[in-house]
């Protein structure tokens, strides 16, 4: 090359080559939540009522026999507390000024992010804790039971394991030999939700690990395309084929490892005091403040459509 010819490593001025395009791949699936209903709470202690039939008897009556009454069984009622999640943005006036790439205004990008991270807290706080409710007070925020505080008709623990009440009032009590999960557990928890539930169940929700466990399962069909959230999700999932119904197995990364969650997804709600919300702060100097937030519960409908097997060593 001629000392004459122009090329880049001399020339000044040359534009930098950045993309307008900003990738962020991590995760931010909720599909406990995308699949639940949605339903409106009023209080902060939101409550619901549930109910049961009786048991089925030799019933047989006498020709011309009087009728014989006995009492009607009530309803029980039921609560959680709602839980206020929030988060936060706080953009310098300088920082709006400038040109950047991959967005025009950074607020609005920022919150699209925080919105995102709004959902994951709710995942987490619906199956990724095992917390009891908290009623809120002056000095106490109020704290949701997730759903490892309401299943106790259908589950399978570990020695040292536990299971609560089943009215939110306390978390279950952890095993101290987690163990590897197999199918025998899977189908003792399947069988008490057909035995002991008019509705049975349509979900598996797990995590990686233990999902790949199931690979192994007798009961695994070949993936199949199903619809597993209306309007939400639809994508191939695996089916679990048990002796009573099918069950779509759906990957997450947000509950527990110990656990593998069998449930009814119209058994479990989202009670919403505040819709998911954003709006501006008052500012205190050359910045733009912006909070996003959501006032909200888990109505545990009927915890006897689900099944846990926990104390998983996923």
């Amino acid at each position: 090359m001629s000392a004459s010819t122009t090329d880049t490593y001399d020339q000044v001025g040359i534009r930098e080559d950045l993309s307008n395009v900003i990738y962020n791949v991590d995760p931010s699936e909720t599909p406990f939540i995308s699949m639940a209903p949605k339903t409106k709470a009023t209080s902060v202690k939101h409550e619901w009522q549930t109910d049961t039939l009786g048991a089925a008897i030799d019933n047989k009556e006498l020709q011309g026999a009087d009728a014989s009454f006995t009492a009607a069984s009530p309803t029980v009622r039921l609560d959680n507390y709602t839980q206020i999640s929030q988060r936060t943005a706080a953009i310098a006036g300088t920082t709006e000024a400038t040109i950047r790439a991959g967005r025009d205004r950074e607020m609005n990008y920022q919150m699209l992010k925080r919105g995102k991270e709004l959902k994951l807290d709710m995942e987490h706080a619906c199956i990724g804790l095992n917390n009891a409710k908290v009623a809120p007070a002056v000095s106490t925020a109020g704290e949701l039971a997730g759903v490892t505080s309401w299943i106790t008709t259908n589950t399978s623990f570990a020695s040292g394991g536990a299971d609560p009440t089943g009215d939110g009032t306390d978390a279950r009590t952890n095993g101290t030999t987690p163990r590897a999960f197999t199918e025998t557990l899977l189908e003792t928890v399947v069988d008490g939700i057909f035995t002991n539930s008019g509705e049975f169940a349509d979900t598996i929700l797990l995590n990686a690990t233990n999902k790949r466990a199931m690979n192994g399962f007798s009961g695994r069909a070949d993936s199949t395309d199903h619809n597993v959230a209306t309007g939400s999700i639809i994508s191939a999932a695996d089916v679990y084929k048990s002796d009573y119904g099918d069950l779509k197995i759906v990957p997450s990364r947000h509950i527990r490892g110990r656990d593998a969650l069998v449930y009814n997804k119209s058994k479990w709600a989202i009670a919403f005091l505040r819709n998911m919300n954003s709006k501006e702060i008052a500012a205190t100097g050359d910045a733009e403040k912006r909070q996003v937030l959501v006032e909200y519960t888990l109505e545990a409908r009927n915890e006897a459509s689900s099944g846990l097997v926990t104390d998983l060593n996923g």
